[in-house]
């Protein structure tokens, strides 16, 4: 698999800036690192620093939140401020980590933002990402590091990948409804079916996307 071109990486790192800067709250450098999954601070701060050469962010020296929007609106083929309706995209929270193997205990700490389009994020608080550990899932081309974007929902229709919690720790495999039982199914051979009581399991959410960075 290639890597994504690095355009397309940076005008996803500007949407969010924008859209922070448009809730009032402007990102840190470490902010873009840990919302886009960058493996180090300085991958952060190269995309913020093209944006600025790009003419679409501005710099206030000394700052750690001094990143702005260009007063003339960007040199980049930009034609001074996007109208709302071009700009569809939401933000969401990204929340603690999950297992995709053995369970992990569900801690929900806010480590970040993603954005989403905006006609998938529905509902206030409907959808919210994790980052995913274990390999349980790697034949449904879900990876150690990934992050799976999630929404939130009592239940699920057979064969969808959720995110479940039982007995207060929370993973991620395939639902597989079986009479009255529920059985989570990994997509590893190495791993074996979970077959939990019904009554402690709670099914959090459905994955309905996987995001992967490669640099």
């Amino acid at each position: 698999m290639g890597r994504t071109p690095p355009g397309q990486t940076r005008g996803r790192v500007f949407q969010f800036v924008r859209e922070r800067l448009a809730a009032g709250q402007p990102p840190t450098v470490r902010e873009v690192q840990e919302a886009f999954g960058f493996r180090s601070v300085q991958t952060a701060r190269g995309h913020l620093e093209a944006l600025v050469k790009a003419g679409q962010l501005a710099k206030q020296p000394g700052k750690a939140r001094g990143y702005r929007l260009a007063a003339a609106g960007g040199s980049s083929g930009s034609r001074g401020p996007i109208p709302a309706a071009a700009t569809p995209s939401r933000l969401i929270p990204l929340l603690g980590r999950v297992a995709a193997g053995a369970f992990a205990l569900a801690v929900e700490d806010l480590e970040g933002y993603l954005a989403v389009q905006g006609d998938r994020a529905g509902a206030d608080n409907e959808l919210f990402g994790l980052r995913v550990h274990g390999e349980s899932m790697r034949d449904a081309g879900i990876l150690p590091g990934d992050i799976v974007i999630v929404r939130r929902q009592p239940s699920a229709d057979d064969g969808a990948i959720v995110v479940a919690l039982v007995d207060e720790e929370a993973t991620i495999k395939r639902l597989r409804r079986r009479g009255d039982r529920v059985e989570l199914h990994p997509e590893n051979p190495d791993y074996a079916v979970m077959r939990p009581d019904p009554a402690e399991l709670q099914v959090l959410g459905r994955v309905i996307e996987v995001r992967r960075y490669l640099d």
